[in-house]
């Protein structure tokens, strides 16, 4: 081989090397969703994928590896813990067990943005370090409440309050108590079971935000919507602290930075999609029975209540602390 070959080769080869260092160096983040990915949540949090791969190509890539298939929700917020992935788009509701303090997220009535402002996310991740090996990035897709969804209309108790008494309705661990003290029979089931059972006439109804239910097909049976909404879509993405702490100092800024941005942007485009979506139910059939005047302070009061009151009983340290950021009273 000549020099100029010899040269030529070893450029080349140097090249490769370089190429496969730059591959290498390359931080690679592991997500897991708890919905399947043609629903809403997912779609929106895929947004935030592409952000981070877009401004972190060559430094941090997110590589979305599955959702409740591939982790059950029941096993989510253990699995944060333990590191099965790097990052979750997970409810805090779904693992109040291993971090109670989750419960400001659903019971505040500010939205995302304002509570980060305020010193919230950061007063909360002190929580989620310690209790739950986790570190959360953003409160995503707030502004929705969640909506009681019957096949049957709620019947009133005496002092005006709905009565769900007699109904057998799907409940998250979230506001089970909430559903339990409106009377209802709680089934407790994962919302990939939630068709099959209104179909068969398992359960009359579901607890769910406006979007993400024609996704599941569930507007099929449902007849009643009762509004107002309780509680606050308590959506987090967040990621395994050890996975967080080893990311590089420019990984980090990256994610962050995306993080805050989708907080804003989902905020605005769930409020646009749960406008849109509540049009199409409404037009599909579904009647909305609107509580007004003492009645909704009622349902109101009774849910933030509870909520508030189930973190004290678990765990009173940062109670007043958490509530005077994230909830404004009425």
């Amino acid at each position: 081989m000549t020099k100029h070959g010899l040269i030529k080769g070893a450029a080349t080869a140097a090249l490769f090397a370089l190429s496969a260092a730059a591959v290498q160096a390359q931080e690679i983040i592991r997500a897991v969703t708890f919905v399947p990915a043609q629903v809403s949540f997912a779609r929106n949090f895929q947004n935030f994928v592409d952000l981070v791969n877009e401004r972190g190509e060559g430094v941090v890539q997110i590589q979305v590896i599955g959702g409740p298939e591939t982790i059950p929700n029941e096993r989510m917020g253990e699995a944060q813990m333990n590191g099965i992935a790097d990052m979750f788009l997970l409810p805090a509701g779904l693992y109040l067990n291993i971090v109670p303090e989750g419960e400001a997220f659903a019971g505040s009535n500010k939205d995302p943005m304002t509570v980060r402002e305020e010193g919230g996310l950061e007063l909360v991740n002190q929580m989620f370090h310690e209790k739950g090996n986790a570190h959360v990035l953003a409160h995503v897709d707030g502004g929705a409440a969640f909506h009681l969804w019957m096949t049957e209309k709620p019947g009133v108790a005496d002092d005006g309050q709905v009565d769900l008494t007699g109904l057998r309705l799907r409940s998250s661990p979230l506001y089970r108590a909430f559903l339990e003290e409106l009377g209802a029979t709680i089934v407790v089931q994962g919302a990939g079971e939630v068709y099959t059972s209104l179909e068969r006439g398992v359960v009359d109804g579901t607890g769910y935000p406006v979007t993400g239910l024609r996704d599941f097909g569930w507007d099929k049976f449902l007849k009643y919507r009762i509004d107002p909404g309780f509680f606050q879509t308590d959506v987090l993405i967040s990621m395994n602290l050890d996975a967080w702490n080893n990311l590089s100092d420019e990984a980090k800024e990256i994610v962050n930075q995306a993080a805050i941005e989708h907080e804003a942007s989902s905020f605005e485009d769930n409020t646009a999609l749960t406008e849109e979506e509540s049009k199409l139910l409404a037009e599909g059939g579904i009647e909305t029975i609107e509580l007004t005047g003492e009645q909704r302070q009622m349902f109101l009061e009774t849910a933030y209540d509870i909520a508030w009151k189930r973190l004290m009983e678990r765990d009173p340290t940062y109670h007043d602390e958490l509530k005077a950021i994230f909830f404004e009273d009425f």
